[in-house]
């Protein structure tokens, strides 16, 4: 006996994150598109809002109304701008819907640090209830998760490249610096003269450097790992592509001891047994174009031969593994499907 789809509703589901979000609902094996959710394109059709949907997906895009999506989901995606999320988020767990939420609105445990990088938290009693949606550092506490805070990009990739490392003690915690470079779709949907096509498409820029709120987020999770408060340094760049991120983040090692192979022998052994980590053979370097399109993470060590210093890289997809991916793997967790369920593709090539 076949059991009942998981009926889901992506709230923001026209802008990137909320497209893709469409995409890998449509393509999963357990899931059911309820609606697609939008507040400036409500009434549109969404073949006319998403050109990629047509003759896929028929109907309007509907207004938020969270009587209407508590009664008509299992579970809810909000892929709303910060701020906004959280008041969305909160008027869906008044009606007891479970609810995985890819702004950042409910990453962070210490209040004063959203409010340092985001500004007044409009619901800040909800704080508690949510898990951080990295499956692999948090995947026993996504089990009975009600409330599922995704986490940004850049932390997705620069943490999962550094928690071995940070985890099992094999470099300083003091001098940790996170290198990243992001696609331009990173930036979301909406137009902008520093994302136009004439200002990426020749280009790479560092921006916000030292100064991103996705700095906070690394640290989190890190000083998690290391048990003890943790300080990066953070610089993100601008590249001419629409996907993808590369992370190379240096670190000096803790003893004479670690070498490159004992970090990558550390990632697999804490990766081991997920569907999206692949932790690459001593040489290898992580490429965004052997990712794109995935929920894949290549995580790859090396080791400086004059300074000794461990560089530790690895490449996602913003849009999937960064993003809309890693919600679909945190509700697997969440209802006890297989992991990797609707996450298997590889790659796309070229």
């Amino acid at each position: 006996m076949t059991s009942k789809p998981i009926r889901a509703i992506v709230v923001g589901g026209t802008g990137y994150t909320g497209a893709e979000l469409v995409r890998l609902v449509l393509g999963h094996p357990s899931l059911e598109l309820v609606s697609i959710v939008g507040n400036q394109t409500a009434g549109q059709a969404v073949g006319d809002v998403l050109p990629s949907l047509r003759g896929v997906v028929d109907g309007v895009v509907q207004t938020f109304d969270p009587d209407a999506i508590a009664e008509q989901a299992d579970v809810a995606f909000c892929a709303l701008p910060h701020a906004a999320s959280a008041e969305a988020v909160s008027a869906l767990r008044q009606r007891g819907q479970k609810v995985l939420d890819l702004s950042a609105d409910f990453r962070f445990e210490n209040l004063s640090v959203y409010e340092a990088w985001y500004g007044k938290h409009p619901v800040p009693e909800r704080l508690p209830e949510a898990v951080y949606g990295l499956v692999e550092l948090h995947r026993e506490e996504l089990r009975d998760a009600e409330l599922v805070a995704v986490p940004g990009c850049y932390p997705t990739a620069a943490t999962l490249a550094l928690a071995p490392l940070v985890k099992n003690g094999l470099v300083q915690s003091e001098g940790i610096t996170v290198d990243a470079k992001s696609g331009v779709s990173g930036a979301g949907r909406t137009v902008s003269s520093a994302t136009s096509f004439s200002e990426t498409a020749e280009g790479a820029r560092a921006y916000k450097a030292g100064a991103h709120r996705h700095g906070p987020e690394i640290e989190q999770e890190l000083s998690r790992l290391a048990g003890a408060p943790l300080n990066i340094t953070f610089v993100p760049h601008l590249v001419p592509m629409t996907r993808g991120i590369l992370a190379t983040c240096y670190a000096q090692p803790a003893s004479t001891s670690v070498t490159a192979e004992s970090c990558a022998e550390a990632a697999r052994a804490l990766y081991a047994g997920s569907p999206s980590v692949h932790v690459l053979d001593e040489g290898q370097h992580p490429d965004t174009l052997w990712v794109r399109g995935s929920n894949r993470v290549h995580v790859g060590y090396a080791q400086d031969r004059n300074s000794g210093t461990i560089i530790a890289m690895s490449a996602i997809d913003n849009l999937v593994k960064g993003a809309s991916g890693q919600a679909i793997q945190c509700l697997n967790v969440r209802f006890g499907l297989d992991e990797g369920a609707g996450l298997r593709a590889p790659a796309q090539w070229p």
